[in-house]
């Protein structure tokens, strides 16, 4: 699993300053073992509106880029 996570982590990398510049950040929560990845959003991602669509079309897409085989991107809310 350690290859996955690194895979995963270089992706969340990549994305990781676009959403510093619009004050917020992104951090792994887990990657379950039905390939699902877990993230919470910080600071202005947070409470932002468009963060569901910011999950599926930026962070889902460059994950998967990097990890063909998660299969999906889920927030958590805690």
């Amino acid at each position: 699993m350690s290859d996955l996570l690194d895979r995963v982590d270089r992706a969340l990398n990549e994305i990781r300053p676009f959403l510093q510049n619009d004050g917020g950040d992104i951090q792994l929560a887990e990657i379950t073992e039905n390939h699902e990845v877990i993230v919470r959003l910080l600071g202005a991602c947070a409470g932002c509106s468009v963060n569901q669509m910011t999950l599926k079309n930026g962070v889902e897409t460059t994950i998967k880029k990097h990890a063909p085989e998660i299969v999906a991107v889920i927030h958590s809310h805690d």
